[in-house]
């Protein structure tokens, strides 16, 4: 199949090559493809989709009341255009007092999209330096603080529900900050961005915020980069938000009313669901440097809205691309690309992979600012893909179950002083290995090291499976360099999937994947002791005691869900910790290879 997706004055075009060409037990998967394109033409579901039917998702009379209050982000193109000129012209006043930075305090959805503008973009000159901040490690706190002057930094407190406790806790910590210098209004240095009527907007009128940006109620976290979560963010950056936004609106034309064959997102998502169907589900992304981080965005959009009812896609991003030999057939490669890239050498990766008959979707996009039309291509592909695996791209059922934990354990440690510590399977020096029930057999076997233990457990895993690193501590280079050379390793010897997702910022995105989606991932968190804490206010414990029981609440939620878990204390000392991790499990399969 060698299809041009074009959508009319879109002023480029989008090379879909050679979507399926892989042979699977099913039989031809390309066939399949073609089948559903007709499908989807005959029962008008492109129609239907951009006339907002709430029905095209067959859930019951309940959900579909759900869903007809998630479908607005079809129109953000076109509802948000207008609001460009009010968005410049805030950005302009703040700018004339003297702001140089922006922190954007939030989680998920809320954040997820300013990280990607800041690594993509960076400031234009002139404008406010963005920060993102979802980490409630003490220490990723103090190094915003410690980047920006507090009384030159506009605050941007973002949260759909509005009452997002990280989101709250962070707010409140560095308003306390500002009413320490004594700041003459510290609420002028905050703004709002939320629904209507939600805590957020009372908490922001009692501490008289700047500005209210209130958005519409109508469209989930992960689907709303196109509305104020994104775009004020972008603008204060110096982002041309118009341009940004033109372009997602010519994707929305190319997408509606198209056929599905030559529709760049309806034909995107029968890809990814018909993969789905036959085991391909792991969505292994090859992206160009310079816009590398568009993945952490779409990593969650694809996890959040699929992986629920022991289905999902799971997204693979930054795992390094390999040779054809130590892949199996459950993945769908992305190679998504700037032509002003070098990609010559992914491209001769990719190539080979294709012609070991894996499926190989390949997008060419035009510039960074073209971007604005991916991100609406994947949430049309992604509300497709969600109708055809059959489950509500919308929702998100599993992800409270981490929060609840979090609350529980809070509320013992406020009673006892301390969390009930468990029983660790191995300890070595200051590094401390626990299970969860379903791991709890390799406590069986004797093991000489730290190594040998994480080994064992990572060997269990079996073909389609994934493994999944999970560190709640601020990543640095160094740490982010021994992680990855760990997933390659595991990548190459056990020929699964890895995935690297820092928290406890996933728990708002891959977190729900982890505990709705297929029962195919061997999970690692790893944690530390703090070195330092910070008091929240109004609240009796700090934010360390906040990430200890984010970490110990994840661990407690797989744990009852019957997943593969282990969380691994590596001491005080991170770097000496990890590095010494890393070091006794290559010593121990440099050990186990030789026996």
């Amino acid at each position: 199949m060698n299809t041009l997706i074009k959508s009319l004055d879109y002023g480029q075009s989008y090379w879909l090559d050679n979507l399926i060409r892989s042979k699977t037990a099913s039989g031809n998967l390309e066939k399949e493809v073609l089948a559903t394109f007709d499908s989807i033409d005959e029962k008008q579901i492109t129609k239907l989709l951009f006339a907002k039917n709430p029905n095209l998702w067959n859930k019951d009379a309940e959900q579909v009341k759900d869903i007809s209050q998630r479908l607005g982000w079809l129109t953000l193109p076109d509802d948000f255009t207008k609001n460009v000129e009010m968005l410049n012209a805030f950005v302009l006043k703040v700018k004339e007092e003297g702001y140089t930075h922006a922190v954007l305090l939030g989680m998920g959805g809320s954040s997820l999209c300013s990280e990607v503008a800041r690594e993509t973009y960076g400031t234009t000159k002139g404008y406010l330096e963005l920060l993102v901040l979802d980490n409630t490690d003490p220490a990723a706190i103090l190094e915003v603080e410690n980047k920006i002057n507090i009384d030159k930094t506009l605050f941007i407190v973002a949260s759909k529900s509005g009452n997002t406790e990280e989101t709250l806790s962070f707010f409140h910590y560095f308003y306390h900050q500002l009413e320490k210098k004594k700041a003459n209004k510290p609420g002028d240095n905050f703004v709002a961005i939320t629904d209507a009527n939600t805590p957020l907007v009372k908490v922001a009128e009692q501490y008289k915020f700047r500005k209210i940006f209130v958005n519409p109620s109508d469209l989930g976290g992960r689907y709303s980069v196109l509305s104020d979560f994104g775009l004020v963010p972008m603008a204060l950056m110096g982002i041309d938000i118009n341009a940004f936004l033109s372009n997602a609106k010519q994707m929305e034309s190319g997408c509606d009313s198209v056929a599905a064959a030559t529709n760049p997102g309806v034909s995107l998502g029968v890809v990814l669901g018909i993969c789905q169907k036959h085991g391909r589900d792991k969505v292994t992304f090859v992206l160009s440097s310079s816009i590398s981080s568009f993945g952490y965005w779409v990593e969650q959009l694809l996890a959040e809205s699929t992986g629920k009812e022991g289905r999902g896609l799971i997204p693979v991003n930054g795992e390094s691309i390999g040779t054809p030999e130590v892949y199996g057939k459950d993945r769908v490669f992305v190679h998504m690309y700037l032509s002003t890239d070098n990609n010559d050498a992914d491209g001769k990766k990719v190539k080979a992979l294709e012609e070991a008959g894996h499926p190989i979707v390949r997008i060419k996009v035009a510039n960074k600012l073209a971007l604005g039309g991916e991100y609406y291509r994947w949430e049309i592909a992604t509300a497709i893909a969600g109708i055809l695996i059959g489950i509500n791209p919308f929702d998100q059922p599993n992800v409270e179950e981490s929060k609840k934990n979090t609350h529980e354990l809070l509320e013992g440690w406020a009673k006892e002083g301390s969390f009930k510590k468990a029983q660790p399977l191995l300890q070595l020096e200051n590094i401390s290995v626990y299970s969860g029930k379903k791991t709890e057999q390799i406590a069986s076997k004797h093991h000489e090291s730290i190594g040998d233990l994480v080994n064992n457990f990572t060997s269990k895993s079996k073909p389609n499976d994934y493994i999944a690193l999970l560190p709640y501590f601020l990543m640095t280079e160094h740490r982010t360099k021994i992680l990855q050379d760990w997933r390659q390793e595991m990548r190459d010897e056990l020929k699964v999937a890895t995935t690297l997702l820092n928290g406890p910022r996933y728990l708002h995105s891959t977190g729900q994947l982890h505990k709705g989606g297929p029962d195919s991932g061997l999970y690692i968190i790893l944690v530390a002791d703090e070195e330092k804490d910070l008091p929240i206010p109004s609240e009796k414990f700090g934010f360390e005691t906040l990430h200890q029981a984010q970490a110990l609440g994840d661990f407690r939620s797989l744990d009852d869900k019957g997943r593969r878990v282990i969380r691994i204390h590596l001491g005080k000392d991170i770097d000496a910790g990890l590095a010494k991790l890393h070091q006794s499990i290559k010593e121990a399969k440099r050990i186990f290879d030789e026996a």
